[in-house]
């Protein structure tokens, strides 16, 4: 079995700049660190390759060395932007193709939204799985039917393999998504479109530090 890379998916921020209002994407990125954010994906589906090559690189500038920044689908740009990984959805490239071009030491997610692919998912090269969506979400419309907390769990006692959530998660429902056995959270406009981001993410890692301890 290959050795995983540690990943820390505590408050895992997706990013969004349509729901940014007010900040640039490097102030978004900046404030949600100062509040707590574990890792960053940069997930930009409406500009150009260029555009977002250049986003990669300000944004890998202003994180520190402890939180990855991972590129979501597009492994020219992760490569190209020397990006701490890449996140996979069901249509994208396969995972096997992935790792062999990033290497053993690059993180690698992928999504999962139903009990098979997750079956799956469990003998692929990857270190953690994205359970997609937890609740219906507007961010997101082209997934399969929520998870909810039961499938959450049932999730859980299939794999080993660490879990994010995603998917109409906030404050109101955080507590019972962790207790549910998520090892962390993603979200997008929990935090994108706060209007205080660095607050808005300190009050979910402190939950979410609180859900962990009472679990």
């Amino acid at each position: 079995m290959r050795k995983r890379n540690p990943v820390d998916l505590s408050l895992y921020l997706v990013t969004d700049r349509r729901l940014a209002t007010g900040f640039t994407l490097e102030e978004l990125i900046t404030r949600a660190i100062e509040g707590g954010v574990t890792v960053v994906q940069l997930r930009e589906k409406e500009c150009s390759s260029r555009e977002f090559y250049e986003l990669a690189l300000r944004a890998k500038k202003i994180l520190p060395p402890e939180i990855p920044l991972i590129i979501n689908d597009r492994l020219d740009i992760a490569l190209a932007s020397g990006a701490s990984g890449l996140h996979l959805g069901q249509s994208d490239l396969p995972v096997e193709v992935a790792r062999k071009h990033l290497g053993p030491e690059a993180i690698i997610g992928l999504s999962v939204e139903n009990l098979e692919q997750l079956k799956e998912a469990v003998n692929l090269p990857v270190d953690y799985l994205a359970i997609s969506p937890i609740f219906p979400t507007p961010t997101k419309t082209d997934t399969g039917p929520a998870w909810g907390l039961d499938g959450l769990e049932q999730a859980r006692r299939l794999t080993d393999l660490p879990l994010v959530a995603i998917g109409g998660i906030n404050e109101s429902n955080v507590v019972s998504v962790i207790k549910a056995g998520a090892d962390g959270v993603a979200v997008v406009s929990a935090i994108c479109a706060a209007r205080d981001p660095e607050e808005a993410a300190r009050r979910l890692r402190n939950i979410i530090e609180k859900a962990r301890r009472n679990r």
